[in-house]
């Protein structure tokens, strides 16, 4: 084997991946004793934005504004990015002067973000900064700064911005949990904001968008005959049919399995026997405000595949099954 090759071979990658882990533990140590009254000051501002926050840095910096903005504008606080070098050229005209700019940078002596600092004093726009060097040009020009200082980057070679980057990125997101408990911002909130994703079915899809109702809802009265409940539940194809009194309020339930236990009793004739003589007497049921969710959660507490939907008098206004949010992709 080459020598080098052998060399990698021997090589400690979990070890080097452990100490990468100790330093940026070591850095967000060192802002976390750092969350003070500039860190209260730069809330207050944010939260007082009439406008939006833009958030813009160069390079590494400005791969964590584009974060801090995203994480910014899907908690409640409206954020972009920008640019600082388009900016330059046309890009300033985003920014207008009800905006926070948020500036990062992790020496503070960024040309493209010192060149805009005096147009956007110029143009009455609040500055938070957040730099690694407290007596840089963008750190002493800045309104409000943000010390993001580390003890040392992970990169052997104290090159690559590693230790800082991680640090600058966990203050943006306090900064963003900060303003989001500030502004009482709800679950329904971060929904509204993420309606394509699986969070945002979770938390927006109700029973009423899944379920079975009206005519498609399987239902026969107490004194119906077994061998009728069973037509009913073959016509709905929801393996299980509600049993209901004059008043459509819900009494019981029969199922698959309900039947296959049927089935194995002797006694029981399908055509005499009434359904309210084997139905469940106390089936689980759902409000119709409910979240779909919650009738997955339900499912899954109690082992069972299917549930009739209720409203406050307990009368039957709709069934669903599994396989309902299954296809809705709420579980």
């Amino acid at each position: 084997m080459p020598a080098a090759a052998n060399q990698q071979a021997q090589f400690d990658f979990a070890a080097s991946g452990r100490r990468v882990l100790e330093i940026e533990t070591r850095g967000l140590e060192a802002i976390g004793a750092r969350i003070d009254g500039e860190f209260t000051r730069a809330c207050e501002v944010l939260l007082a934005c009439q406008g939006r926050v833009v958030c813009i840095g160069m390079g590494k910096s400005g791969h964590v504004a584009r974060k801090i903005a995203a994480t910014f504008a899907s908690t409640g606080t409206p954020a972009f990015y920008v640019h600082p070098g388009e900016a330059g050229h046309g890009d300033l005209g985003m920014i207008t002067d009800a905006d926070v700019v948020l500036a990062l940078s992790n020496s503070g002596e960024t040309d493209e973000l010192l060149m805009l600092l005096p147009v956007l004093k110029r143009q009455g726009n609040a500055v938070v900064a957040m730099t690694g060097r407290p007596e840089s040009t963008l750190a002493t020009t800045a309104d409000i700064h943000l010390d993001v200082s580390v003890p040392a980057e992970a990169c052997p070679l104290d090159l690559a911005p590693t230790a800082s980057t991680t640090a600058a990125l966990a203050l943006g997101d306090a900064l963003a949990v900060a303003l989001l408990e500030a502004r009482g911002f709800t679950a329904d909130d971060f929904a509204r904001s993420h309606p394509a994703g699986s969070l945002g079915r979770r938390l927006l899809l109700h029973i009423t968008d899944v379920m079975h109702s009206g005519d498609e809802i399987p239902r026969v009265r107490a004194e119906a005959s077994l061998s009728e409940a069973l037509l009913e539940m073959s016509r709905k194809h929801l393996g299980l049919t509600a049993v209901v009194d004059d008043d459509n309020r819900l009494i019981g339930l029969y199922t698959d399995g309900d039947l296959r236990r049927s089935l194995d009793d002797a006694a029981i004739d399908l055509r005499n026997t009434r359904i309210d003589a084997v139905m469940t007497r106390t089936p689980k049921s759902i409000g119709s405000d409910a979240l779909a969710v919650e009738a997955a959660r339900m499912m899954e507490d109690h082992k069972i595949n299917a549930l009739m939907v209720v409203d406050g008098d307990g009368c039957v206004v709709g069934a669903l099954n599994i396989h309902d949010l299954l296809r809705a992709r709420v579980v």
